[in-house]
């Protein structure tokens, strides 16, 4: 089946379930559709992307830590260092048990990153030959609840936060190299999210890592 065909495909499925789709640019891709899963009030905003010369699609959703959230982290790592880096520790592995891909933005002291946690994102791709409707919606919904088992832990164990995005430095150190660059940052209708469609997979994502 020809990329052309996924695309239709892809995006027929996505508004068959009422989903909000928006297309966006990307010279990178034959197709790179932002979308809100689930339906409703509580979805998280997601990208998914049929990547140029590669057969797959590529699913994935940031999350940006809140600045009150962030602030309790830092008096975690000055009081208890050792139950700090356990945390840590306890939070990849929980993303590990989830079976996604996934990255960790952590706060930069110097060349060092320490903390606090600033972002995450998670990522799975659906190659052509397994691609159906099930699949794809089954894996929105893996990444989801991905999602939000660590977004419950860090509420349970730094507090609801201020309602306000806490800093990224790892976005922040990529606008000093692009400063002409222009960006678009949608927000999400819930207060702890926040989605950057130029880092979707990641400081660190390539299409053509996964073989």
């Amino acid at each position: 089946m020809s990329s052309a065909n996924i695309v239709q495909k892809v995006k027929a499925w996505l508004s068959s379930e009422r989903l909000i789709v928006k297309e966006q640019k990307d010279e990178r891709a034959d197709a790179h559709f932002l979308i809100k899963y689930p339906h409703g009030s509580q979805g998280h905003m997601f990208a998914v992307v049929i990547p140029k010369g590669r057969d797959l699609v590529a699913c994935s959703s940031m999350t940006r830590v809140d600045l009150g959230q962030q602030e309790e982290m830092k008096k975690h790592m000055e009081e208890d260092g050792i139950e700090w880096d356990e945390w840590i520790h306890e939070s990849r592995l929980q993303l590990i048990k989830t079976s996604v891909d996934w990255g960790m933005h952590m706060g930069h002291v110097g060349d060092k990153k320490p903390g606090p946690l600033q972002a995450f994102n998670v990522s799975l791709p659906i190659w052509f030959d397994g691609l159906t409707k099930n699949e794809l919606m089954q894996t929105l919904r893996r990444l989801w609840l991905a999602k939000l088992g660590l977004i419950h832990e860090i509420k349970y164990a730094y507090g609801p936060g201020k309602g306000k995005s806490g800093p990224v430095d790892d976005w922040a150190e990529r606008q000093k190299s692009q400063p002409n660059q222009e960006r678009n940052q949608p927000s999400n209708e819930t207060q702890e999210i926040e989605f950057n469609d130029e880092m979707s997979f990641g400081s660190g994502f390539d299409p053509s890592e996964w073989a």
